[in-house]
């Protein structure tokens, strides 16, 4: 077999690489998407007093920094058995609304829309956020930037740092808001639903309104029919802060639900020995069936396409118009069309916004009473939020005085593993034919994972890994070749 390499993939957090192998026709047999790098959160966070988790997973990523710190913060209101006052709680919740404005309008901007703003087979020099600005023009590229910035301002005056906040004590929020500061997020709210009517706006002009794109958007080469997975609250709708996990199987039947540890009782992970990267199902619909779909198939994928099949509808009045168009365009639900992701991340910025602004105008969110003291330390915590990307659980065990002695983190690409490969290799199938490997067909590849907004140094948690995809060596204790795997 002949192997193309695309290597490193690009417009993604983190490092990865695509191997595809072509037979002697030069048609595609078989595709992965593998991660190459280790980080290993989950093990020296072992030994940490647990107030100082958030604000150390915060680095685990740049980007990721207020999702880490919220699902963990979360966490610690368990180890400690203390539930934050609804100030707290709302402080916590509009702080992470801000969050989802800037981080869904960065991937949106800088790493999906190139593709269809400058064009999927334009030089790659050109297609990027400065391509993009370019084609739709400075004073909207200056504008998305500003109004940006605004959300990046929010989360600063509530998290205390830009990019890694210090806020979080279990039991509630450290930072009082005062009536001036108050006023000042509302008017920043306001411009951010102008940037989530300004996102959509864009994407009907640019994807919606264009024939090429929807066949694209629409068509087979990037479905992938899974299961998923999302937060819903007490109406169904959705909801990104707290909530009941809801489950989906690839037909939109209902698997189950289930709230904190009870992630046990449904996810399982299985690792392979040619990622670092862990591939979660869906035990419940039985044991590991491997990387397939169709009926019956256990892996899932969770992020915005995930939550607008699960939920009723938004939660807020203008995003729930699009999630209506959303469906109403593809008829069937659940909707398995990969670019998909893109409009619904549109959609739920908006909605974003808009939860920003109403927090921001409740009287009780100046409240003096943000906080509830620890008296105890139960010992275990389990943070589960919906992230930009989906789904995130984190879970941490302590001694008596609340240092971890436990911790395992399932992050939102990591559910998303499987359905990742899936998507690459269908593309791959389609795009690459007759030896045509050429840079506008591999980049048709590539756009493949790029709605699922990886991010690979949130989710690389397993040591096994970075070998061939199709080439595993076996040594001895003496450093010996003993066995050689062909085609696991």
């Amino acid at each position: 077999m002949k192997k193309i390499e695309i290597s490193p993939i690009t417009r993604l957090e983190g490092h990865g690489k695509i191997a595809i192998f072509l037979d002697d026709a030069g048609n595609v047999d078989d595709a992965f998407f593998q991660t190459v790098e280790f980080r290993g959160f989950e093990k020296f966070l072992q030994g940490m007093p647990m107030e100082e988790v958030p604000r150390t997973v915060s680095t685990v990523c740049g980007v990721c920094r207020g999702v880490h710190f919220t699902a963990s913060m979360k966490a610690s209101d368990g180890v400690f058995g203390v539930t934050p006052p609804p100030a707290g709680r709302k402080l916590r919740e509009l702080f992470f609304n801000a969050h989802y404005v800037e981080d869904h309008s960065v991937i949106l901007y800088a790493l999906g829309l190139p593709d269809f703003v400058v064009g999927p087979e334009a030089n790659p020099a050109e297609r990027n956020v400065v391509g993009l600005i370019n084609a739709v023009g400075a004073d909207v590229g200056r504008e998305v930037l500003r109004k940006r910035g605004l959300a990046v301002k929010i989360f600063e005056l509530l998290g205390g740092k830009p990019n890694h906040p210090v806020a979080a004590i279990p039991g509630g929020w450290s930072k009082q808001l005062s009536e001036e500061e108050r006023k000042q997020i509302e008017e920043w709210s306001e411009e951010l639903v102008g940037l989530g009517e300004l996102t959509l706006k864009v994407f009907e002009d640019v994807v919606l309104k264009n024939d090429k794109y929807m066949e694209l958007v629409t068509g087979d080469m990037y479905k992938v029919e899974v299961g998923y997975m999302g937060s819903v609250d007490e109406n169904d709708n959705i909801t990104y802060y707290d909530g009941t996990q809801k489950i989906i199987d690839s037909e939109g039947n209902l698997v189950g639900s289930f709230k904190g540890k009870e992630y046990l009782d449904f996810i399982s992970e299985r690792v392979q020995p040619w990622t670092y990267l862990k591939f979660p199902y869906q035990k419940k619909i039985g044991p590991w069936k491997g990387i397939v779909e169709g009926p019956g198939t256990n892996i899932y994928s969770v992020g915005p396409l995930a939550r607008m099949n699960i939920v009723k509808g938004m939660d807020t009045p203008l995003a729930q118009k699009h999630f209506e168009k959303f469906h109403a365009t593809f008829g069937a639900k659940p909707v398995h069309n990969v670019l998909a992701y893109h409009w619904a991340r549109a959609i739920e910025l908006l909605n974003a916004a808009e939860k920003c602004l109403q927090l921001s105008r409740d009287p009780e969110i100046t409240s003096k009473e943000t906080w509830n003291k620890p008296t105890s330390c139960p010992g275990e915590g389990v943070g589960v939020i919906e992230a930009p990307r989906g789904t995130l659980i984190h879970h941490y065990c302590t001694d008596g005085k609340g240092i971890v002695t436990d911790a395992n983190l399932i992050v939102a690409t990591t559910h998303n593993n499987a359905p990742i490969n899936l998507a690459v290799k269908k593309a791959a199938k389609h795009f690459i034919k007759n030896g045509d490997v050429s840079p506008a067909m591999l980049n048709y590849v590539e756009m493949a994972f790029r709605p699922y907004d990886l991010c690979l140094a949130c989710a690389t948690h397993t040591v096994t890994g970075g070998g061939s995809p199709l080439l595993v060596e076996i040594f001895d204790k003496d450093g010996k070749l003993y066995k050689t795997l062909k085609n696991f």
